[in-house]
């Protein structure tokens, strides 16, 4: 095995690819190739390390052999350390299931929406930022996700289009909350990152609703004028000594680029906080999964896709990997057509391995409604019929007649 230094301390390796049977697998081993397309296979990316018996199973479930990595090492440049290298302080376990977390997360979505929108509103009038009800709204969410964050994510995959600024800013608490859990913060970043979220777009509300409402495609003045509004939200909450300045910078910079194509300053990776880097993806992640005024909503897959894809040039290489990992490629609240032709929702994420998440199905294979019924693809019980329930295809809300509203509203439960 070659070495090749690049700087003191920091080596990369080229490493040595083996073919394996996956009878040959052992604990500790790094699978960096499998021997099908990763898609029809339950994990999620190709590159994993095989830490238990299970895991070793689940292979053997659907692989005949893989190729695997003795050592996994690269080379870290510096202006990535600073994310790279914050040690993950907090292990999360969930301390209540979906089904006991569902009702009062229910509760507390629809506070933080009304005081969303109350803290929004205020400012469009050209009133003080209400601090406080800001805090409130993110104190409570951290509280949800902390016992189980699928109940909170599931809530905020249902939209209100007569309030999109305000439902897209709370979505984005909610998602960063969930991807600082997913990270190892402490409950104060945990704070700290979910007020970014909530005030991202805060400057949004200077700019006329006729411009932020328009359905067909920006003029050149009318982008410009858009494109002010992390200047609009610097300038609010500069206002607030008393806010954490992270929030600030944050607003300011939401919209610049590792490689300084973003706007408004054009500023590059040196100039981008931890933060920022984070609200960067969650804020493009719910942008493409909800439907705007120019532009319809696409599937949590899609954007799954387009993130992975401008990895390194505009986002952060590493904590794109993690938020795939944190969110998956089925987060709850997706509309899922199975291998077998069944359409269902997804409405709690297996942690232990993503691409196996609990099921409801609604429709069976000639898309006719069925009875609710529940299928737990990370229960073990289920090997047998595993592979003709993992997931074809993510639709977008209203695909096949289904709208999470609805299901909302119905009071519908997971027990």
């Amino acid at each position: 095995m070659k070495k090749k230094v690049v700087r003191p301390g920091y080596m990369t390796k080229e490493l040595k690819k083996v073919r394996i049977p996956v009878g040959e697998l052992q604990i500790g081993m790094f699978v960096c190739e499998l021997d099908r397309p990763w898609i029809d296979t339950p994990f999620l990316i190709q590159g994993f390390l095989i830490e238990s018996m299970e895991h070793i199973e689940l292979v053997q479930e659907f692989c005949e052999f893989v190729y695997v990595d003795a050592v996994q090492e690269q080379y870290v440049p510096a202006e990535e350390r600073a994310v790279s290298n914050r040690k993950q302080r907090t292990r999360y376990i969930n301390k209540v299931s979906f089904e006991q977390e569902q009702t009062q997360a229910t509760g507390i979505f629809k506070h933080a929406r009304q005081l969303t929108k109350s803290v929004m509103d205020e400012v469009r009038l050209g009133n003080a930022l209400d601090a406080n009800k800001a805090k409130e709204t993110v104190e409570d969410c951290v509280d949800s996700i902390i016992r189980n964050p699928d109940a909170l994510m599931w809530l905020s995959k249902i939209r209100n289009v007569d309030s999109y600024t305000a439902d897209h800013s709370l979505n984005v608490a909610i998602l960063a909350i969930a991807f600082g859990r997913h990270l190892g913060f402490e409950r104060d970043d945990l704070t700290k990152l979910g007020l970014c979220g909530l005030l991202h777009d805060i400057g949004k509300m200077k700019i006329p609703q006729e411009i932020l409402q328009k359905t067909q495609p920006l003029t050149e003045d009318e982008m410009s004028i858009l494109q002010g509004h992390p200047i609009h939200g610097r300038n609010i909450l500069m206002s607030h000594p008393n806010l954490y300045h992270g929030i600030t910078d944050v607003a300011h910079s939401h919209h610049e680029h590792l490689d300084g194509t973003g706007y408004p300053r054009g500023i590059k990776e040196m100039g981008l906080s931890p933060n920022t880097r984070i609200i960067s993806i969650v804020d493009t992640y719910d942008n493409y999964t909800t439907s705007q005024p120019r532009s319809p909503a696409r599937s949590s897959l899609e954007a799954m896709r387009y993130l992975y894809a401008k990895r390194g040039a505009k986002f952060d290489s590493q904590l794109v990997d993690s938020f795939i990992q944190c969110v998956g490629l089925y987060p709850p609240g997706s509309i899922v057509e199975l291998k077998n032709g069944y359409i269902g929702l997804v409405i709690s994420t297996n942690y232990r391995n993503r691409r196996l998440p609990k099921i409801l199905l609604l429709l069976d294979d000639e898309k006719e409604s069925i009875s609710n019924k529940i299928v737990n693809l990370g229960d073990p019980r289920q090997q047998g019929q595993r592979k003709e329930y993992l997931i074809k295809h993510v639709h977008v809300d209203g695909s096949f007649g289904i709208h999470l509203k609805e299901h909302l509203a119905r009071g519908l439960t997971f027990s």
